[in-house]
């Protein structure tokens, strides 16, 4: 028997709707809409602040989901994930504005604002999360600051802002919610927290599981995309869904789940909240059955995706694999960069940055295109290589393998560098892993698949072979 679901997966870059055809002892997955997903930038009266158009996105979604439909007239059901700690506000059901995007530069007065009421070190004991700029309860400071918090009854995270609208409920996540930096150690909102740093309490609703019956779409989507699907509540922060979907065994493994951003770690069953983890800046996220991710996030292929970016704005396109083909022949960097520099977070002209950084620092800039995307990955390979030992460090996982999982699964100079870099074997792929996860949730959910994480990763690994690296090089 095979069954059908809808993942709808929104990325930091791009969004897509995926099909699923589930068996018992396997996934099939097939893209059926694709769309560009960037940020828009709107006047707010002093300067010109990035918004993300959630609206045009969610009516990709519909013309996705009704793809999908026609391709699987007997689909199951439907669950969304997206990156973390971005919201909308609402009052009274209705969305008060475009949602912010995550790198504007909105965020410094919330974070002066929050740890002006809790010391860094207490904030950490508390949720567990490392510090980035962005973290929702910074932006929410800054919403407050601005006088906008006062206008809004509700906030959702930007999964299920997209299930209210498919269903007209308002849920939060639990995998999401734990990346807002507003929960405690038991899973549940730390009101007294929210108090604190002058944040109304009750701003999200009750969290939930991933794997829970939403309910059905409304009439008016089901009449949009052609059936009455359900939707289900998946491990909706998209690298909680990649890492539901990486076939590893997690006493003897690291992952890198590399896209906009990479974010490396292991699967521990307890949170590591001790001095060493803070000043390390590692994190601690829910994951899917009780797990907990704990990891840090790296700059990630944005600084390519970026770059390249740059180079077309005059509307030639760039070639990246050819590109890539070119960086491997070309000899390494003098020295790797600091992919985490703050100066690489906004958009804009990141190879001149790069070059910047290089001779900020007394170092060879790179000359061409070649060798600036040669510095990005070997200088991703090198923090990736970093990050894993320290996980492993941190938490006293004895790391044996590393799966990559994600679009960087696909870049052989990066899978190959980073095997390099670490000394240990990469297994890359499932290249879909965020989306093949979401499915997986799904499935099990409507009964289609049964078990435990271990048997959900058996069907990953049943589905497809990653590839190996092996180190060909005494790690660095």
């Amino acid at each position: 028997m095979t069954g059908y679901l809808a993942a709808v997966d929104l990325g930091a870059t791009s969004g897509r709707v995926m099909v699923g055809a589930v068996r018992p002892d396997r996934v099939e997955l097939r893209q059926v809409a694709r769309f560009a997903n960037s940020p828009v930038e709107l006047w707010n009266g002093t300067r010109a602040a990035l918004h993300w158009n959630l609206p045009g996105g969610y009516r990709h979604i519909l013309d996705g989901l009704a793809a999908a439909v026609r391709q699987a007239p007997d689909l199951a059901g439907i669950g969304v994930d997206s990156w973390a700690v971005d919201y909308g506000l609402l009052r009274a059901g209705r969305l008060l504005g475009l949602p912010h995007h995550y790198r504007d530069e909105r965020t410094a007065a919330g974070v002066d604002a929050v740890h002006a009421a809790i010391p860094a070190p207490e904030l950490y004991a508390r949720n567990g999360l490392q510090f980035l700029p962005f973290t929702t309860l910074y932006q929410l400071a800054a919403e407050r600051i601005d006088g906008l918090l006062g206008l809004a009854d509700r906030a959702l995270l930007v999964p299920d802002l997209i299930g209210y609208w498919l269903t007209g409920i308002m849920v939060s996540e639990h995998t999401n919610a734990s990346t807002t930096g507003l929960f405690d150690a038991h899973g549940r909102w730390d009101e007294a927290l929210a108090r604190r740093i002058g944040l109304p309490p009750s701003l999200f609703p009750d969290p939930i599981q991933p794997g829970t019956d939403i309910g059905p779409v409304l009439p008016e989507v089901a009449a949009r995309i052609g059936i009455r699907a359900r939707v289900t509540t998946v491990a909706s922060h998209d690298t909680a869904s990649a890492v539901v979907a990486v076939p590893m065994a997690a006493e003897s493994a690291a992952y890198i789940s590399c896209g906009t951003w990479g974010l490396v770690g292991v699967e521990l069953a307890d949170r590591v909240v001790d001095t060493a983890a803070r000043e390390a800046n590692f994190t601690n996220e829910a994951g899917a059955d009780g797990r907990i991710r704990f990891l840090r996030n790296v700059m990630g292929l944005w600084l390519l995706s970026e770059s390249v970016r740059y180079w077309e704005r005059d509307g030639t396109p760039v070639d990246l694999p050819a590109l890539l083909d070119q960086a491997a022949e070309t000899a390494p960097p003098a020295a790797v960069f600091d992919v985490d520099d703050p100066v690489f977070l906004p958009p804009g002209n990141i190879p001149e940055r790069i070059a910047t950084w290089y001779l900020e620092h007394d170092l060879p800039a790179p000359r061409d295109r070649a060798e600036l995307v040669r510095a990005i990955v070997e200088s991703l390979a090198a923090t990736f290589a970093d990050r894993v030992r320290t996980a492993a460090r941190l938490s006293g996982v004895d790391v044996r393998t590393v799966h990559m999982v994600g679009g960087g699964a696909q870049n052989e100079l990066l899978c190959a560098l980073t095997a390099d870099r670490v000394g240990l074997p990469v297994l890359a792929g499932p290249v879909e892993a965020t989306a093949l996860g979401n499915i997986l949730i799904q499935a099990r959910a409507h009964g289609l698949l049964s078990g435990d994480l271990d048997a959900l990763r058996s069907v990953v690994a049943a589905s497809g072979a990653p590839r190996r690296y092996l180190p060909r090089l005494a790690p660095r």
